[in-house]
């Protein structure tokens, strides 16, 4: 089946971020004389008739379930205030080959700390817990690459452990550029020489006393380090040659914009209200008034048609850019709905979710599902999340229960094995006799699968380090 360019456009539109649409949408206002910004005009003047709703709309869930307007087309309140949606929102080209909004044609803004930072992120850390705390982690960092903000903030905001924040932190710290993620001089330092393979217990010794170091009192220092003075100095002469600042190679002039998509917020009893971001969707209307004015005095046939395509243009595009709001709405409602004990209770109770769990209840297509959360972000009390982050791998519950995402039995097996009496330790058999009993059926070798994923040594390494 080939795609008319109409559908082309309706999935680029889409699959755009709110970066990308506004600029986009300015183009083909700029492009199609038959669309306008409305500024200055009343909308009862300027629009068409076509089929549009508000930017502004919002859904309710509660109890599991999705509540929407009657009416789609009526403005929706958010903190109090009315915001009203753009009731025509279009523009665009008949063939992208001619004409079309290509990104490929914009400069490339130079790269961040953050985004060098995410890319990471989104690489090398699966677990979708493990990432939401990354990603808060990497918005901490300042233009040096280190911590300066309260993390340990985390730990009430998203409820969950120190210990954990402390993990994704450690690995965190072994990112490119080496250094990044230090909480402090000392750190930073240390976490160089370690990937250069020399930190020592001497050198461990001298950078943590650099202001010792700062007032060259080597003789302190060689006491402190044990080494002669010769080696002090040598050892000073590596620190020197260390990059204190390993943020700053990195732009700090660009700042790239999180814009949510979507606000959520707890409303009555209980339900969560949510909401599009009226700034993230830009104002676009059909001049019908216009169009009428041009056909009327145009006789030409092949002005007619050229006359006719755009203002079908322009009324494709509205309905695209509806679909777009409505699509990001009703995922987002759904996402909500499916995680809302997360939201309710802390990052524990993210629950297992695929693609396919979404699409099947806003029936839609698996793909589009995907390009709606990619670069879409929903705004929380805990947090600006990428609404992909929601989604996790799941292993099944015991006697019929629902899933439990694989992060959340890894945690359960550190936290069995941190705990484990020294004297009676666990087996992969064992563990999963107790996460059964805890409602959680999984086979042994998939307990040892997980287990040697985080780096646990087995029964025995474990008996017999606890036993030396």
């Amino acid at each position: 089946m080939s795609m008319t360019p109409q559908m082309q456009q309706s999935i680029k539109i889409l699959q755009m971020t709110a970066l990308d649409l506004s600029p986009y949408v300015t183009q083909e206002i700029e492009q199609n004389p038959f669309l306008d910004s409305g500024d200055g005009e009343s909308d009862s003047e300027i629009i068409d008739d076509v089929e549009a709703s508000s930017d502004g709309r919002e859904a309710e869930v509660e109890s599991g379930e999705a509540v929407w307007s009657d009416d789609e087309i009526s403005p929706a309140i958010y903190d109090g205030e009315s915001r009203t949606y753009s009731e025509a929102n279009s523009g665009g080209s008949h063939d992208f080959s001619e004409s079309g909004y290509g990104m490929d044609e914009m400069s490339s803004p130079p790269e961040t700390l953050r985004d060098h930072v995410v890319d990471q992120i989104n690489i090398d850390i699966a677990d979708p817990i493990e990432k939401m705390i990354a990603v808060h982690l990497a918005d901490m960092l300042d233009d040096n690459g280190y911590i300066q903000s309260d993390y340990l903030g985390l730990c009430e905001r998203l409820k969950c452990d120190e210990s954990q924040v402390l993990d994704v932190l450690f690995k965190l710290q072994k990112f490119d550029p080496v250094g990044v993620f230090a909480r402090d001089l000392s750190e930073c330092l240390s976490l160089q020489l370690k990937d250069k393979d020399r930190l020592d217990p001497a050198m461990e010794a001298l950078v943590s006393n650099l202001d010792l170091v700062a007032k060259c009192d080597f003789v302190k220092l060689k006491k402190i380090c044990a080494v002669d003075e010769d080696d002090i100095q040598q050892m000073c002469i590596e620190i020197k040659e260390l990059n204190p600042r390993p943020g700053n190679v990195f732009s700090s002039e660009y700042v790239q914009v999180m814009i949510p998509d979507v606000f959520l917020k707890k409303g009555d009893k209980g339900k969560w209200q949510l909401e599009l971001n009226s700034e993230a969707l830009p104002r676009a209307l059909v001049n019908r008034r216009y169009y009428s004015e041009v056909s009327e005095k145009i006789n030409d046939k092949e002005s007619k048609k050229f006359l006719s395509e755009q203002y079908n243009n322009a009324n494709w595009l509205v309905r695209a850019l509806d679909q777009r709001a409505n699509t990001i709405l009703k995922t987002a409602t759904e996402i909500v709905m499916q995680q809302d004990s997360f939201f309710r209770y802390g990052i524990h109770y993210l629950r297992p979710l695929v693609l396919s769990d979404i699409a099947q209840k806003i029936e839609m297509h698996e793909s589009t599902v995907s390009r709606v959360i990619n670069g879409k972000y929903i705004a929380t009390h805990m947090g600006v999340y990428e609404l992909k982050y929601f989604f996790s791998s799941s292993v099944g519950g015991a006697e019929g229960d629902e899933g439990v995402s694989s992060r959340r039995i890894k945690y359960m097996i550190k936290d069995l094995v941190d705990k484990e009496d020294p004297k009676a330790i666990l087996s992969d058999d064992k563990i999963a006799e107790m996460l059964k009993n805890q409602g959680i059926d999984v086979a042994r070798r998939t307990v040892m699968k997980y287990r040697e994923s985080m780096n646990i040594p087995s029964s025995v390494h474990r008996r017999r380090a606890k036993k030396s």
